[in-house]
């Protein structure tokens, strides 16, 4: 049976083993420093409202991790959700639970006005997924400063 929770600090080891497979596969483009992948599990499950952690089980066995942001975008003149970050391990993949997850959090979240998430061009199964979810590209480059 597949189960969709909020993590906690318990499920720290089992989590940041995920995380570290999730930065060395297609999905990501650039590297992370270790450090940075602690602070984003410590913050996801803190009580700060803006990044929330949540795991994925089959079976009672973990098999899968999300995060989603929450900020305000001038665009769409409110709130929207990013999800930052979204794997199943190998043997719980084809099986609809991203696709769970993703409408569980749409169907909850009824005061945002948009969703996002970013996705490498190599990354071909998410976007068959996220754009039969209703996801479409947008036509602008990302930029950031890192400080």
């Amino acid at each position: 049976m597949f189960q969709i929770e909020k993590m906690t600090p318990a499920m720290r080891t089992q989590v940041l083993r995920m995380v570290e497979k999730f930065y060395h596969s297609n999905a990501v483009s650039h590297a992370v420093a270790p450090e940075v992948l602690e602070q984003t599990f410590a913050d996801a499950v803190s009580d700060d409202p803006l990044l929330t952690g949540y795991v994925f089980t089959e079976d009672g066995s973990l098999v899968g991790f999300a995060y989603v942001t929450a900020y305000y975008a001038c665009e769409t003149g409110g709130k929207c959700l990013m999800f930052e970050e979204i794997y199943l391990e190998e043997q719980a993949r084809g099986k609809g639970y991203g696709s769970a997850f993703i409408r569980q959090v749409i169907r909850e979240r009824k005061d945002v006005k948009r969703f996002r998430l970013e996705v490498t061009a190599e990354n071909k199964d998410a976007i068959a997924l996220y754009q039969s979810l209703g996801f479409t590209f947008l036509d602008y480059q990302q930029m950031v400063l890192d400080v």
